[in-house]
């Protein structure tokens, strides 16, 4: 899919704001073939076509792929009480020539953490 370069080392409103455009461009239908070379980490919304979870599979040449599975409302005990919330899977496969399984589940933890309290991403450089 389209890449964004050096996301790692943008700040997460620089981030957020490249991601915006380009998914527009790609919903427009104009991604550049150079946007769709040499990135080093996908993300995958397979919650688009209702699917809770699946394997993601890693692209040659890749380090990780995460995938994101459908939000749904499901009863859920959050702080001592059972409530609605809005709920969804995350997958993630990686390649463990490159990265840990500590490393992949401390990121994995990471982003469940910033789903749940968009905030936190402030806080990650």
């Amino acid at each position: 899919g389209p890449s964004i370069r050096d996301a790692g080392r943008l700040p997460a409103v620089e981030l957020a704001e490249a991601w915006q455009g380009l998914a527009e461009t790609a919903r427009e239908g104009r991604t550049a073939p150079s946007e769709l070379a040499g990135g080093t980490f996908s993300i995958s919304n397979i919650g688009v076509f209702g699917v809770d979870a699946g394997t993601p599979i890693l692209p040659p040449g890749q380090s990780g792929i995460l995938a994101v599975g459908a939000v749904r409302r499901q009863p859920w005990e959050y702080r001592g009480e059972i409530a609605l919330r809005q709920m969804m899977t995350l997958s993630l496969s990686f390649d463990h020539r490159v990265v840990d399984g500590a490393e992949g589940a401390r990121f994995l933890k990471d982003v469940a953490d910033i789903l749940e309290e968009p905030g936190r991403a402030l806080l990650f450089r």
